[in-house]
């Protein structure tokens, strides 16, 4: 189904996407929230399940809860009836590792390449609830589920915009105001990262958000550092042959800076290296702390009668798959991890790394060399990709 309602994919990613917002009126036509409230409500009692309430004006009684009050979950029933009338809202972030039809919900949005896809995050409200004006480090798409919600837009910002002093969550000293809308069921706002925006619910509402991974400068150095000490080489060392007499000889002047950067930019030549930092960081899980424990005792007969029985495949919610393609090898990401297979591989990797939906026939059909067969027994021992049986 098509998301972007009078945009096209390419018309979109042209003129909008990390550039500027728009905002997408009935965007998904007839759209039908995947939960209601209550039910939603009920997500924030697990323990494993991240949820936070924010409230404006703080908790009636409590004289420590001040301004933009922020609570973490998980929540009990007694927790809702102690809240006010109005001016709260509840966040459950990761719907989608816990219910089915929200993971698929993300699948409209592979316009992007899937392993940039974070997470779907909703947002109930009550007349009132926002969580202040501030900006996400990340792209995310604003999808009213229920009810209205006014959202407002401003300036861009930065580590360097000043934050109201006090509250416990992160709320702009100063929000310029440019544009705003009131949204309405099946509309929806599209924010490019950095981008200071305001959104306040007209009534009771929900709001799906769509985010987006975007590791930061820290992490993706971290990374490179990890994937480049593996292969560093101790004869690859800092050089000079071009060096020449220095006024001062204590002087570490922009030609030496100049030669580091050469030397470091030496180990990122390679782009299948590239690609395994990508690969690896951005298929990690987010909530690795709750996967289910290793099969080790699955083989790949008892991997096959599974296939051979069921009538739906799927990958786990929780799943993260990407893949690489250079010349005659294919490396396979999943979770942080990866394998090298041969191309003729390449269209079983397809196979996982597309729908969450897999299709049985289709996967049995390529699973007869033993590299596929490996591969698929290691899904199934991880719990990665399960029948629905």
């Amino acid at each position: 189904m098509h998301v972007l309602g009078h945009l096209s994919v390419e018309e979109f990613l042209r003129d909008y996407w990390q550039k500027k917002p728009v905002l997408i009126r009935n965007a998904w036509p007839g759209f039908e929230p995947l939960l209601p409230a209550d039910e939603l409500a009920g997500l924030s009692l697990e323990q494993e399940i991240e949820s936070r309430l924010i409230i404006e004006d703080g908790i009636p009684g409590d004289n420590d809860s001040g301004p933009w009050q922020l609570k973490r979950g998980p929540f009990s029933e007694e927790d809702f009836r102690s809240l006010p009338e109005n001016k709260w809202t509840l966040l459950i972030q990761g719907v989608d590792q816990w219910i089915p039809e929200a993971a698929d919900l993300l699948e409209h949005f592979r316009f992007i390449p899937s392993w940039r896809i974070d997470d779907l995050m909703i947002s109930y409200a009550v007349d009132g609830g926002n969580v202040g004006p501030h900006y996400d480090q990340y792209d995310v798409f604003l999808l009213q589920a229920e009810g209205q919600r006014e959202w407002s837009i401003g300036q861009m910002c930065s580590e360097h915009s000043p934050f109201v002093k006090g509250p416990q969550i992160r709320v702009l000293e100063e929000f310029n105001e440019s544009d705003s809308w009131v949204l309405n069921p099946s509309d929806m706002l599209y924010l490019p990262p950095q981008l200071a925006h305001h959104g306040v619910a007209k009534g009771e509402c929900m709001t799906y958000s769509i985010g987006f991974r975007a590791p930061s400068q820290v992490e993706l150095a971290q990374a490179t550092l990890d994937e480049i000490l593996v292969s560093a080489s101790e004869d690859i060392r800092y050089q000079d042959p071009d060096l020449s007499l220095q006024k001062h000889s204590g002087e570490i002047d922009s030609s030496a800076a100049e030669r580091l950067r050469n030397t470091l930019k030496a180990a990122l030549t390679d782009d299948t290296a590239c690609q395994r930092i990508l690969g690896k960081l951005m298929t990690e899980a987010k909530y690795p702390e709750h996967h289910p424990e290793t099969i080790d005792e699955l083989s790949w007969t008892d991997a096959e009668q599974e296939l051979n029985s069921c009538s739906q495949l799927r990958k786990s919610e929780f799943s993260r798959f990407a893949f690489s393609h250079n010349g005659n090898v294919i490396e396979f990401f999943y979770q942080g991890q990866y394998l090298t297979l041969g191309t003729q591989e390449l269209p079983l990797i397809e196979q996982l790394c597309g729908g969450n939906a897999l299709d049985v026939g289709a996967i049995l059909e390529l699973s007869s060399s033993s590299d596929a067969r490996n591969l698929l027994t290691t899904l199934f021992r991880q719990q990665l990709i399960y029948t629905e049986e």
